[in-house]
């Protein structure tokens, strides 16, 4: 079919995972007139009376959402926002709050299911949109562009589109798919520390254990836990740490001895018997960092998220990530065929899908990458640094210039969570900065030493140094 055959026809998409980002996906996609399928491998996340053990908390800052305002997709999800304005860090049975900001900016904790049923019935009420849950992808044909699922009964189902988007996460079935047909550069790796989810529950007169509108950190060097708030009063506590500190906990008896030691404080606002049924009883998690590079394949397919980019959770943007890809693409399409509405959009030729979809794959992937790179480098952060007086210094020092020139020192963590300053020249700012502070370091420190001795020196010699140095004098001549 040529681009100008294509062109005459409604043009149709595809979306693999009917998750957060491929939800939000399919509302840019069908704002654009596409007739757009949304293929789910589970059930209806709405129809499920329990939803745990998960990640169940989210963080949700500036770029998830003006991915969410440029869609029209936030009302009715913004005022379920909690706002963390800071770290509670929790050491030594005291607590020190850390802002995030220095002009009360604040990161949001959200309900993942929560999120993900808006976008749902968001999709659900656009007349261009299906939703088919229970299909399993088989393989897909990027010639021919038909994708094969299998269904519950066990019948293959055959589907066809012009575009095909992965959104099925970071063991992504698509991204698998194009590793078939694309030099594909892949990598991932899975990092020494598993997590397990727990809850904190409302006080019996039904209010927060703790102060809400904080993330709570209980570092402990080599690992740590953090708790987020709920719209019901409780907290999702995940404790992060080693897969050997996990296979040492075999008992109650384990598990309390453990608790009462790293985390005391914790014990009567969860609740021992709480804490030994969601310890035993929910699942052990893995986390994983998954690179790769192209994210498409000519005009035919292109992956977003956590297929093309999963990140351990510890910067919280793994969900804000994925909703900027869906607002970068879009920024990107429009730029090629234009605005929503007109009639290039509406009905695009191939040949400007794939130069689309190329230009995509070139600008997001440092970024993505780059933010991979981040949260790794956030769980050092949350688990111990936060704890040493050098970066508390640091970060005093660098506050107080972002304050005296807002507009020209603004520190990475404002960066990365309160603008949407592209992440790979965020760490590049940060990287060439993080040099002059450390020779300003140097330098006060040469200078502090400088002056230490040369005070010791005259200290010294104010008290019986003068006469000595006389002495010595004297019986020279």
């Amino acid at each position: 079919m040529t681009g100008q055959q294509q062109a005459a026809k409604e043009y149709t998409v595809a979306i693999v995972g009917g998750g957060l980002v491929g939800a939000l996906n399919a509302v840019y996609f069908a704002q654009r007139g596409w007739n757009v399928t949304v293929y789910e491998l589970r059930e209806d996340i709405r129809t499920l009376k329990q939803f745990g053990g998960r990640s169940i908390n989210l963080a949700l800052s500036k770029r998830g959402i003006s991915a969410l305002e440029a869609a029209g997709a936030g009302s009715g999800l913004f005022e379920t926002l909690i706002p963390m304005t800071g770290r509670m860090i929790h050491v030594g049975g005291k607590l020190q709050s850390q802002n995030y900001g220095y002009f009360n900016e604040a990161i949001n904790s959200v309900d993942r299911k929560l999120v993900n049923e808006h976008l749902l019935n968001k999709i659900q009420n656009m007349s261009n949109v299906a939703i088919k849950f229970h299909h399993e992808l088989l393989s897909i044909d990027f010639e021919k562009k038909i994708i094969s699922f299998k269904k519950p009964d066990g019948t293959v189902y055959k589907a066809s589109a012009d575009l095909i988007v992965g959104a099925d996460g970071a063991y992504s079935r698509v991204r698998r798919e194009l590793l078939r047909v694309t030099r594909m550069n892949f990598s991932q790796e899975y990092i020494e520390h598993g997590y397990v989810e727990l809850n904190m529950p409302p006080t019996e007169k039904g209010e927060y254990a703790m102060d809400p509108n904080h993330l709570h950190i209980w570092p402990r060097q080599t690992f740590m836990m953090i708790a987020l708030p709920n719209i019901d009063k409780s907290f999702t506590v995940t404790l992060f740490m080693p897969w050997k500190n996990f296979d040492a906990i075999k008992t109650r008896e384990d598990l309390f001895a453990f608790f009462d030691e790293k985390f005391g404080d914790s014990v009567p606002l969860i609740g021992k018997e709480l804490l030994v049924k969601d310890y035993f009883k929910n699942p052990k998690g893995a986390l994983i960092s998954v690179k790769c590079k192209p994210y498409h394949f000519k005009s035919s397919c292109v992956i977003l998220g956590d297929a093309a980019h999963a990140m351990v959770p510890f910067y919280g943007q793994g969900m804000n990530c994925g909703f900027e890809d869906c607002l970068v693409l879009d920024e990107i399409l429009t730029k090629y065929i234009g605005k929503p509405g007109t009639a290039t959009s509406k009905r695009p030729s191939s040949e400007l899908i794939g130069k689309a979809l190329e230009e995509y794959s070139l600008a997001r992937n440092p970024d993505a990458e780059a933010m991979c790179d981040l949260a790794m480098y956030n769980y050092i952060e949350m688990r111990s640094s936060v704890t040493k007086l050098s970066y508390k210094l640091k970060k005093s020092f660098e506050g107080f210039l972002h304050r005296l020139l807002p507009e020209r020192i603004i520190p990475l963590y404002t960066m990365v969570s309160f603008s949407r300053v592209p992440y790979s020249k965020a760490l590049s700012i940060h990287r060439e900065r993080s040099k002059s502070y450390d020779l300003v370091g140097k330098l006060v420190g040469y200078t502090f030493a400088v002056t230490a001795v040369g005070l010791g020196a005259f200290v010294a010699l104010k008290n019986g140094g003068f006469k000595y140095l006389h002495s010595i004098a004297c019986n020279d001549k």
